[in-house]
C-alpha cells in the first residue's frame, strides 16, 4: 500500500473516530490525512469507497493484533474475560465507535453496507473459532448454534459501546451476566454421562415447545 492510500485510509477512520459519520466528508478526511482533498478521488474514486477501504483495513489490523489472546483462550469464561479486555481497550482508543458510526452509516447505504458487514465478518470469524474449539467437548455442543452465537456475542460488545454512554452500570451488570452465563457452561461441562444425556433431552424437549 502506497504511502498517501495509507495516510487517507488513517485519516478516514480517524474523522470517523472524532467526528462521526455525519461529520465525514473528502474535506475533512484530508485535513486529517494532512493531504490534498483531491487524492480521495484519485485513489478510492468516492469517499465512500475510501469509507469501506478504511473499515476493512483497520478490522484487518485489529484482529490480527488480537488474534494471539484469541488463540490462548481455552474456555468460554476466558474468552469473555478477552472479550471485556479487548472491549474497554478498544473503547478508550475510540475504535468501537468507529465501528458503531460505520454501522449507522451503513443503515442507508448498501455499499458501505457491504464493506461494514466484511469488516464485521472478520471478528465474528475469530470469535466462532474460539467456540468450536472451546465448546468442542461440552455437552452443549449440539443445542446451540455456534454461528449465530458468535454473531451474538459481537454484537453485544458493540452495543455496549453506545449503552455505556448513558447507563454505564447497566453495561456493567450486562458483562457480569454473561460471565454467570459462561460459569453455567462450566458446571454442564462437569456433569458426568447420565446427566450430560438428561440435560441434552430436557434442553431439546423445552426447544421443541
Amino acid at each position: 500500500m502506497s504511502d498517501t492510500r495509507r495516510k487517507l485510509i488513517d485519516g478516514a477512520i480517524e474523522t470517523v473516530r472524532t467526528a462521526g459519520i455525519n461529520g465525514v466528508s473528502a474535506r475533512s478526511i484530508a485535513g486529517a490525512a494532512g493531504v490534498n482533498q483531491a487524492l480521495v478521488f484519485y485513489h478510492f474514486g468516492s469517499v465512500h469507497d475510501l469509507l469501506g477501504a478504511a473499515c476493512l483495513v483497520h478490522a484487518e489490523a485489529l484482529v490480527a493484533r488480537f488474534q494471539p489472546e484469541l488463540d490462548e483462550v481455552s474456555t468460554l469464561k476466558e474468552l469473555l474475560a478477552v472479550g471485556r479486555d479487548l472491549h474497554a481497550k478498544q473503547s478508550e482508543a475510540g475504535n468501537v465507535t468507529v465501528l458503531a458510526q460505520m454501522l449507522a452509516g451503513s443503515r442507508n447505504d448498501e455499499s458501505l453496507a457491504e464493506s461494514t458487514r466484511a469488516a464485521l465478518r472478520l471478528w465474528i470469524d475469530a470469535i466462532e473459532q474460539v467456540l468450536v474449539r472451546v465448546l468442542a467437548a461440552s455437552p452443549a455442543k449440539d443445542l446451540v448454534d455456534i454461528g449465530g452465537l458468535a454473531r451474538g456475542v459481537s454484537a453485544a460488545f458493540i452495543g455496549l459501546e453506545l449503552y455505556e454512554g448513558v447507563d454505564p452500570d447497566g453495561a456493567t451488570q450486562a458483562l457480569d451476566a454473561l460471565d454467570q452465563l459462561a460459569v453455567l457452561v462450566e458446571v454442564v461441562d462437569e456433569l458426568g454421562p447420565v446427566a450430560r444425556r438428561a440435560f441434552r433431552a430436557k434442553v431439546r424437549r423445552v426447544a421443541d415447545r
